[in-house]
């Protein structure tokens, strides 16, 4: 099997923009592995892309290349970058999407050459893809750009303790479950506020009778409201940034 390469993006499927850059990429490569991880990150969602990428880079082989295309600002004087970290590569936009590998320890960046004939709407095909595969041909990093030393960085909001003792957080993401993860962390279980709801953290979703609202540690290490064999988000106002406390 060859190099692994995983594709996140905004792109959806119903038109042909994913499958242009699988075109290059599968050209362009010896036998490369093409992993889909998702194409419906809300578009332009740069905070999503983030957040998702954080779930899944560390997970594969050593040497993996993980391309990520929401870029929202496509053809501007933002930088395309190429990343090596924890023994991954990334490719990507410098908007803050590859955010989870560049604050490793060690991690190095290059600003990527865009060749003249790029398209300025679309670097995922002209300048990503044919980037991650150099880097899956074994070229090294250094070779495809310029060292690159201010990316710019997204980091997830820190809880704070307010003066009555309670952890208060927010609500970081929607999943597609209709889950609210937060930004809050329980080692020993709580009772958290959220939209004018008080719910007992509890250890699982079976915890909870069919529609009922709860609060569970997700498998991310966060904590989620949640609702058993529904939306939470139909039943209370959620959404990123509602604030939710932890008592």
């Amino acid at each position: 099997m060859g190099t692994i390469i995983t594709l996140m993006t905004d792109f959806g499927t119903a038109d042909g923009y994913v499958g242009e850059v699988k075109g290059v990429l599968l050209t362009e490569t010896r036998g490369a592995t093409i992993v889909d991880i998702t194409h419906d990150v809300p578009a332009h969602d740069v905070e999503m892309g983030r957040l998702t990428l954080a779930r899944y880079w560390r997970r594969f082989p050593a040497g993996t290349v993980h391309v990520v295309i929401i870029d929202p600002g496509v053809g501007s004087a933002r930088a395309a970058l190429a990343i090596a970290s924890e023994g991954q590569f990334l490719v990507g936009p410098d908007n803050g999407v590859l955010s989870p590998a560049l604050l490793m320890p060690g991690a190095k960046a290059v600003a990527l050459r865009v060749p003249a004939h790029a398209s300025a709407t679309f670097h995922g095909r002209d300048v990503f893809a044919p980037a991650a595969a150099q880097l899956a041909n074994g070229d090294a990093l250094d070779s495809l750009g310029s060292l690159f030393t201010s990316p710019i960085i997204r980091r997830t909001p820190e809880p704070r303790r307010a003066a009555t003792g309670e952890i208060v957080g927010a609500v970081i993401a929607i999943d597609r479950f209709g889950n609210a993860i937060t930004n809050l962390v329980a080692a020993r279980g709580g009772v958290i506020t959220v939209s004018g709801k008080r719910l007992e953290l509890g250890r699982t979703y079976s915890d909870l009778d069919e529609g009922e609202l709860g609060a569970v540690v997700g498998s991310s290490g966060l904590i989620e409201i949640v609702r058993r064999e529904g939306r939470a988000t139909d039943v209370i106002p959620l959404a990123r940034g509602t604030p939710v406390s932890l008592r």
